[in-house]
């Protein structure tokens, strides 16, 4: 059960005294219907025509050189128009089809040796789809295999590398320093220091090591792009979160102008990050383009767990404190394994890293987290960009030294967390993060001081809690444009991406609070770049915050236009007057002996005097752009490493089967502070959305790779949380600490209530069995394992005692 009762929505303010307000209001998505009946066209609903279809022979080795590609046999089979390898794509792209956003380091196909079992090698391309994939049967590849690197401590060993050099890509400029780096495995590194850890004497002291094993991300809608030549021109449509870069690489990849690449996408059916960067675009783009070929390629399930995965991380940590209790340092050792290619690891492992010691005031703090190069799938973003991995250290650790110094986990927590005007420990003023607020909140919700009835038989139960922390990306850009119709309509122009996040919605409400109309009269048009502006992604819930404040500020200046026309029209000044729902009124008398204002002049009567012509429009454009000050290379100290941060937490009360080791959730209270909640109703979706996730991945997923060999790489394999999993109650909390630069205070939600959930169920089980789990997911049989390891140091330890008394 969802229990929306533990929304905190506050009163909002509205620009003019109408009655009228559409931010803080619970209005429905506008797609809502319309997904439910599957009325919604996604990019695989495209109507086919002469569409011809590809299908991948994939690598059966982790690492090896291709010798050879035999292609004839699939050639000669009916229905089949070609073969392409990645070899035909290196002869005519040359190192261009490298791409990627960290390194330029992924072909579009293997060409000169593979990197995992299921790297693209071939592409047939066919009348149809069964026609093609029947004949990737028939592509025959001759290996040479190479050392392969599986796990992370093989990777820095350095017996074999994934990679002979490293070739930083153009897009994140800060690795430009790395370039042809040779001899390794990690391809980044970020250190972080504060203080001196080293030189503390600590009364008491918690060492853990944890690991959270690879997930996928299991969207509805599987990865589709179909692309065509006109004219000179590369068209595509595709399942992206980000058609921006992918103009941009697609561009360099062929060698074209921009205005040669025309990327579209349609609303998503769920991505979480699957759909980001390079994923199914630079090869069908390349095989598009030099075959001169319509062509559609659609991943099936088993591919889709291929393409990208959450990054597999362990987290060596350590907290020490004084005689009080007071926490003195933190430290971690930070690995995340990214897979053949880096994709946006080094930026996952750096945001990641310097939250590693969670929100708390340490003096002392030591981290060290690294990318590291494998021969598996290449992982990617997924919601939460690496935190939650390390929330599950930092939660693990300050839960247990609170035990240690006989400390409520809640109050301890408390009276650590950072507050307003704190400098965090990467050197950033905190401001708008209320933790103390998120962790009351969910405290109060689950009855924290009313400890549960803890059982005497196979059943027992506990209650933990967590808190996460997690910074925006930065620096980003957003631009909108604003089409003003003469009916009091709108046309909203963003590249924001609605994937079933709902912002369409809110940044429909946020032009409506502006221009005071009706939110349902703002059409949002769909990400498309010949037509809608640049903007960096649709990711890291930053859409609320950054593209938020650019249609916020190209509202107000249509607002501004409309009060304009309206002075020449009235004869009255500007600063007279003001734009409420009934149009442009005069805030003071006018001469003459007028008492009042003068009778409202709507829109419509506005664009009638000054264009004289029925239809016609008002365009106004703006960009909001953020900065950041770059962390110091040996420091990692910045004094502005985020434009704002997320702040959330998770309070649980569960049950453990002492029989069987299987949790199960009774009421799980998640909160965010949001700033200011645009649609506390959407909020609220993406707060129990994300926590569900989180349970899925405390309890269930895994991704299980046995010598770089995916095994449990499709649905019926792989577990993922359904209804019998959730908690008999569900809570989510909405929490404001207005920023003061976030459009009305707002600032992005999405990833905030997954950070404390893994963190917060094994608390749980801790404080119901006595038993601390560091890897996830919590499968009944670790829990049970850890009853029994427990159970045997307890009959060890009572036999010595036993000894000792004789």
């Amino acid at each position: 059960m969802v229990d929306q009762r533990g929304s905190q929505d506050r009163d909002v303010r509205p620009t003019a005294d109408d009655g009228l307000s559409a931010v803080g209001s619970r209005r429905a998505r506008v797609d809502a219907v319309g997904r439910v009946r599957g009325e919604v066209t996604h990019v695989g609903d495209e109507a086919l025509g002469s569409t011809a279809h590809v299908a991948l022979h994939r690598s059966t080795r982790p690492h090896a050189r291709i010798r050879s590609v035999e292609v004839d046999e699939a050639l000669a089979i009916d229905g089949v128009h070609a073969v392409v390898t990645g070899a035909d794509l290196y002869a005519a792209l040359g190192e261009r089809m490298l791409t990627g956003p960290a390194f330029q380091d992924q072909p579009a196909m293997a060409y000169d040796r593979v990197r995992y079992v299921g790297e693209p090698i071939a592409a047939v391309i066919a009348t149809d789809l069964a026609t093609a994939r029947a004949a990737t049967e028939s592509v025959s590849v001759e290996y040479e295999e190479l050392e392969p690197v599986y796990d992370l401590d093989a990777a820095l060993r350095g017996d074999a590398f994934v990679h002979d050099e490293l070739r930083p890509s153009a897009v994140f400029g800060d690795l430009r320093h790395l370039s042809g780096v040779r001899g390794t495995n990690v391809n980044y590194e970020f250190t972080l220091t504060r203080g001196d850890a080293g030189s503390v004497e600590p009364a008491s002291s918690v060492r853990e090591r944890f690991w959270s094993p690879p997930t996928h991300h299991v969207p509805m809608e599987l990865p589709c792009t179909i692309a065509w030549v006109e004219g000179d021109r590369l068209e595509m449509l595709t399942t992206t979160q980000t058609p921006s870069y992918v103009r941009q690489t697609i561009a360099d990849m062929l060698g074209l102008p921009l205005s040669d690449v025309h990327v579209r996408t349609r609303p998503l059916g769920g991505s979480f990050g699957c759909k980001m960067y390079d994923r199914l675009e630079p090869l069908t783009a390349a095989i598009a383009w030099t075959l001169r070929r319509r062509v559609r390629v659609l991943a099936t399930r088993e591919e889709a767990f291929l393409l990208t995965t959450r990054h597999g991380a362990r987290v060596t940590g350590a907290m020490h404190a004084d005689a009080n209790g007071d926490l003195l340092a933190a430290t971690a050792d930070v690995l995340y394994d990214t897979g053949a290619y880096a994709d946006v690891g080094p930026r996952i492992t750096g945001k990641s890293g310097m939250v590693a010691s969670g929100p708390y005031r340490i003096p002392h703090v030591s981290i060290r987290s690294r990318c590291v190069y494998s021969n598996k799938p290449s992982a990617g973003p997924f919601r939460g960009f690496g935190v939650p991995q390390v929330t599950w250290s930092h939660e693990g650790l300050i839960d247990e030294m609170a035990h240690q110094v006989g400390e409520d986990p809640y109050a301890y927590r408390r009276r650590h967390l950072l507050r307003e005007g704190d400098t965090a420990a990467m050197g950033t003023t905190m401001h708008s993060a209320d933790f103390v607020g998120c962790l009351d909140a969910v405290a109060q919700a689950v009855g924290w001081t009313e400890p549960p009835e803890r059982g005497e038989g196979r059943w027992r139960r506990g209650q933990g809690i967590a808190v996460g922390m997690k910074a925006v990306l930065t620096p980003t850009i957003s631009n909108a444009v604003l089409q003003l119709n003469q009916d009091a309509s709108a046309s909203l122009l963003i590249s924001t991406v609605e994937m079933g996040q709902g912002s369409d919605t809110i940044m429909a409400q946020i032009v409506a609070e502006v221009l005071r109309i009706d939110s349902h009269r703002v059409h949002v048009v769909p990400a498309d770049t010949d037509v809608t502006p640049y903007d960096t992604i649709t990711a890291g819930s930053r859409s609320t915050y950054h593209t938020g404040n650019a249609v916020r500020l190209v509202a107000e200046q249509m607002r501004e236009r409309l009060i304009g026309l309206a002075a020449e029209q009235l004869g009255a000044p500007e600063s007279e007057l003001r734009l409420t729902a009934e149009g442009v009124v005069r805030t003071v008398a006018g001469g003459d002996g007028d008492t009042g204002p003068l009778r409202p002049l709507p829109i419509q009567d506005i664009f009638l005097q000054h264009f004289r012509a029925r239809g016609t429009t008002l365009t106004c454009a703006s960009n909001y752009t953020t900065d950041w000050i770059p962390y110091d290379r040996t420091t990692g100290q910045s004094a502005r490493a985020t434009e704002h941060w997320f702040a959330g937490a998770v309070a649980v009360r569960a049950a453990v089967d002492t029989w069987t080791g299987r949790v199960r959730l009774e009421h799980l209270a998640v909160a965010g502070d949001v700033g200011k909640a645009i649609n506390p109703h959407l909020v609220e979706q993406q707060l129990a959305g994300a926590a569900i996730t989180g349970i899925g991945h405390a309890l269930f997923d895994e991704l299980v790779i046995d010598q770089g060999q995916l095994i449990n790489g499709t649905l019926l394999d792989y577990q993922v949380p359904t209804i019998g999993d959730m908690p008999d109650r569900l809570t989510p909390i909405v929490v404001e600490s207005p920023h003061r630069t976030g459009p009305f205070g707002a600032k992005g939600v999405g990833e905030t209530g997954i950070l404390g959930v893994a963190p917060a169920i094994a608390n749980a089980v801790r404080d119901a069995v006595g038993v601390r789990v560091t890897e996830l997911p919590l499968t009944p049989e670790r829990v049970l394992n850890a009853l029994d390891e427990k159970q045997t140091a307890e009959r060890a330890a009572a036999a010595d005692r036993s000894e000792e008394s004789q």
